[in-house]
């Protein structure tokens, strides 16, 4: 997200940060991934590989081959299974109902302002703690100077 909480605009990031691509895969490879349907639809409407894939949609209908297709919170969560962590990947109507029940965030802080039409949600930073931070600046391969945070959710 971007420093006011921008996360995407027309379905799709606004920057290209390569940085930030090889962290998130890194932090979700071999976790139940956890998104809306439009975010799915962002990328492909193909499951990302050595995750499994967990789509939220209210179309009954809605089918894709090679992910798990529910139809609610709970569903989604049932399906990730009883599992260390499951990773909550967007969109920002799925960020908003799923915030409340997260122990831990793992954000990509990116320096800039953007146009957008998409918002990671707004929480109480209060009730969190950060546990990790690694600053990146700009370079030929990532456009903005960006900052990844791990937050914990405080007793």
């Amino acid at each position: 997200m971007t420093d006011d909480r921008v996360i995407g605009i027309n379905n799709s990031l606004p920057w290209k940060l390569p940085s930030d691509m090889k962290w998130f895969r890194q932090k979700t490879l071999g976790k139940p991934i956890l998104m809306g349907r439009k975010t799915f639809e962002s990328f492909g409407a193909r499951p990302l590989p050595e995750r499994r894939n967990i789509v939220v949609t209210r179309d009954q209908a809605y089918q894709v081959e090679g992910a798990i297709v529910v139809h609610s919170v709970e569903e989604a969560l049932q399906a990730a299974g009883d599992v260390k962590e499951s990773m909550i990947i967007g969109g920002a109507s799925f960020y908003a109902q799923m915030l409340p029940q997260a122990r831990r965030m793992y954000l990509t802080q990116v320096h800039t302002e953007v146009t957008g039409d998409a918002w990671f949600p707004e929480f109480d930073e209060s009730q969190w703690r950060q546990v990790e931070r690694i600053d990146c600046d700009a370079d030929e391969r990532n456009a903005y100077a960006h900052s990844f945070i791990m937050l914990e959710r405080g007793e």
